[in-house]
């Protein structure tokens, strides 16, 4: 590897490239899904090639390939520079990357257990037992269970002296059981919505999970759901939003909204810009003081953990929101340069054939000082709002609207009725400006986003957000 790194590095200077780097990634995925007690999904899949980026005249070009051998590196290497000759032609003004990064190491996402090593028969066995739990509640009309193992190994170089390898691991799973009656379809899902939890860890994070454990709690309560009192209609209440679904809403209203690319306009036709313009870093009131959000990809096993991002700046912990207060970006090293700052290594690519661009790390909320029980008792009238249903929001990450599985009504400090097809709507500073409790680190927890899409050619990214429960005041629910 190290012969081929330096021949593409080379070559590309030779050919007149300022800058170059090359990414050459192995990736092996083992995906396991059942609905209704019957295998639908079991897969073994591998793959492996490379991506060569460089600057001519300070202009982008990349190029990639699955073979892996001298001759196309040097043809892959030389169809990067001729793109970003080209590039060279619709020119706004040149690349500057900043500082140099020089970085060198290697790093392994830590595990217990290698999931690859356990058989498929056994996982499955798992997801079997699990499912004919859920089955063994009156009522549920269909089940899904799935897990998902990636093993990324991946080598980076650059033309400014950096040499990094890394293998990240993933694990995830999860389960889900679906009623039907009363003209109502209803849900629930363990231990996250949208298919799964998934984190950057071995099989120990799937046995933590319990998924028969939880099994026929999730089947009954999605029966519970059909005869449920649905949300009450166009009320402006208070709302406690559990970690799975206060996790949701920092990927979306924040994560999003902190991607400098997007607030610069490089998203604006695809996943479109930010509320959060470049006036507002510093300069702008984001939420209420006990609001304090942080941007890392050190805190494992969120899935935005590694040891370097695809630039081979290192991993680390950036400040976004303190006491309230907009400080911070998600950045590359050419958006930091335009802002006076440096990157904080936050850009990553889907694969070896995919641009790195800016995506999300751990994005998350710090604990506060609340236990949930005190919360709950502190609330006079509210909702609880748990486990995410639907979403949407607004391409500048502003208006948004979401919908939760499950809602409990806050009576006199108490949990009350079960409550079904709770929604809730906020405009984003407003909303989390009406933040007044977040519970503390016995609550938190650690989520994984597995499914975010952006780009185009699109890439499909995996973010991690940490969330505790949290209070918010005067907020419209019941939305239709």
């Amino acid at each position: 590897m190290d012969d081929l790194v330096s021949r593409a590095l080379d070559l590309a200077e030779v050919r007149g490239a300022g800058y170059a780097d090359i990414r050459i990634v192995r990736t092996s995925q083992e995906r396991i899904s059942l609905r209704n007690g019957v295998v639908d999904t079991l897969s073994v899949d591998e793959s492996l090639g490379f991506g060569v980026r460089v600057l001519v005249n300070g202009c982008w070009g990349f190029a990639s390939s699955h073979d892996l051998t001298g001759k196309e590196i040097d043809r892959i290497t030389a169809l990067a520079v001729d793109i970003a000759k080209a590039s060279g032609t619709l020119s706004k003004g040149a690349v500057d990357l900043g500082p140099a990064v020089t970085s060198r190491g290697t790093y392994t996402t830590p595990i217990e257990e290698d999931p690859f090593t356990i058989s498929t028969d056994h996982k499955l066995a798992l997801l079997m037992d699990a499912d004919q739990r859920m089955a063994s509640v009156k009522g549920v009309r269909s089940r899904q269970g799935n897990m998902v193992f990636i093993k990324e190994e991946k080598t980076f170089a650059n033309s400014e002296g950096a040499h990094v390898e890394q293998t990240v691991y993933e694990a995830g799973g999860g389960i889900a059981a679906n009623a039907v009656g009363n003209n109502e379809i209803q849900r629930r899902s363990y231990p996250q919505s949208m298919g799964r939890q998934q984190g950057c860890a071995g099989w120990e994070y799937i046995t933590a999970m319990d998924l028969p454990g939880n099994a026929e709690r999730v089947a009954t309560e999605a029966v519970a759901l059909l005869t449920a009192d649905p949300c009450p209609s166009g009320i402006v209440t208070d709302i406690i939003i559990g970690g799975a679904q206060l996790a949701l809403q920092i990927h979306e209203s924040c994560g999003h909204a902190i991607e400098l690319d997007r607030v610069l306009g490089a998203e604006a036709a695809y996943a479109g810009t930010s509320f959060l313009t470049t006036d507002k870093l510093n300069n702008f009131r984001y939420a209420s003081d006990v609001v304090n959000i942080t941007a890392d990809s050190l805190r494992v096993p969120g899935l935005g953990s590694y040891g370097w991002d695809d630039e081979g700046v290192p991993s680390q912990s950036t400040p976004i929101v303190t006491n309230g207060e907009f400080v911070g970006y998600l950045m590359s090293r050419e958006t930091a340069t335009g802002l006076g700052l440096t990157s904080n290594g936050c850009v990553r690519a889907a694969s070896w054939n995919r641009v790195p661009m800016i995506r999300m790390t751990n994005v998350s909320i710090e604990p506060g000082t609340w236990k949930l029980d005190d919360l709950i008792a502190d609330t006079d009238d509210g909702i609880f709002l748990e486990m995410n249903r639907s979403w949407s929001i607004d391409d500048k990450r502003y208006n948004f609207q979401f919908g939760t599985e499950v809602g409990y009504e806050i009576k006199n400090g108490k949990l009350g009725r079960l409550l079904r097809n709770t929604t809730y709507t906020g405009i984003t500073p407003e909303f989390w400006n009406s933040c007044d409790a977040v519970c503390d680190a016995d609550h938190w927890q650690m989520w994984g986003t597995p499914n975010c899409g952006k780009g185009q050619p699109g890439q499909i990214g995996h973010t991690g957000h940490g969330a505790a429960p949290a209070r918010f005041r005067n907020v419209r629910v019941g939305v239709l």
